[in-house]
């Protein structure tokens, strides 16, 4: 895989850092074709979660590179950053520092966690220039904090502060200094150590419930759940037995 994109494995995760720090981990075309490549990996990997993180202490993202968007194929399958335009088959999780604007708050935001430092500035600062939001933005915003929030960010282009983001539900957890990608790996370790194949299933049904009315939704959550029945006694069985008794396991 290309340098600009890293992709090493961090026990149960595979941690995919964009290694851009001169450019505030802006993507280019090279970029956005090593992050599908990565996610290709990790879809083959044996890794349950996929933790995406930027180099250095600057930035997650800071979105297309303004400077090599000649390079990117707005067209692309994945989408002109590499991934926004599929869904991965495993939970993943954003480890935020500093400015995640643009394009880098739409790979964000295709996490399904995102957990940021206190100095976490995020936006869609392209609102100025007149680029558009063609990675996903306009779409999964509104299904993470509400249609109002979703629109105050897109039309205003404003930069939301880590407090503020977390008070509406935009980021998961706000961590110390330099303790992102830690909380996060450590995020990664706990959610590995659930029986798979329930969460799995309760995860889809909950990303393609989106849209759907609540009669059909419900009927795709039963869908869902019909091959998880023998993990699901098994896990039944062990709580009557004293298991896990008093919420211990539970939460990360």
């Amino acid at each position: 895989m290309p340098g600009m994109v890293l992709y090493e494995r961090r026990g149960a995760a595979a941690l995919v850092t964009i290694a851009r720090p001169e450019r505030r981990n802006a993507v280019d075309g090279p970029t956005a074709a090593a992050l599908a490549e990565a996610l290709d990996r990790f879809e083959r990997d044996d890794a349950r979660v996929l933790v995406l993180t930027g180099t250095g202490e600057q930035a997650f993202c800071a979105g297309a590179d303004l400077k090599a968007l000649h390079t990117l194929d707005v067209d692309a399958p994945g989408g002109p950053l590499g991934i926004t335009r599929r869904t991965s088959p495993k939970p993943t999780i954003a480890a935020i520092n500093g400015w995640c604007l643009a394009g880098g708050l739409e790979l964000a935001l295709w996490c399904d966690l995102r957990i940021a430092t206190a100095d976490a500035k995020l936006g869609f600062t392209e609102r100025r220039f007149g680029v558009p939001l063609i990675d996903g933005g306009t779409q999964r915003l509104p299904r993470i904090v509400g249609l109002g929030r979703a629109l105050d960010m897109i039309l205003s282009g404003r930069i939301v502060e880590a407090e503020e983001a977390e008070r509406f539900g935009l980021l998961t957890e706000i961590v110390p200094a330099g303790r992102h990608l830690e909380r996060a790996l450590e995020i990664a370790e706990a959610l590995a150590q659930f029986p798979q194949q329930t969460m799995l299933a309760d995860r889809a049904a909950a990303l393609e419930g989106i849209g759907l009315t609540l009669e059909e939704g419900m009927r795709l959550e039963a869908r869902s759940a019909l091959p998880t029945r023998e993990t699901a006694w098994a896990g039944a069985s062990r709580f009557a037995a004293g298991e896990g008794r008093g919420g211990a396991g539970a939460g990360v």
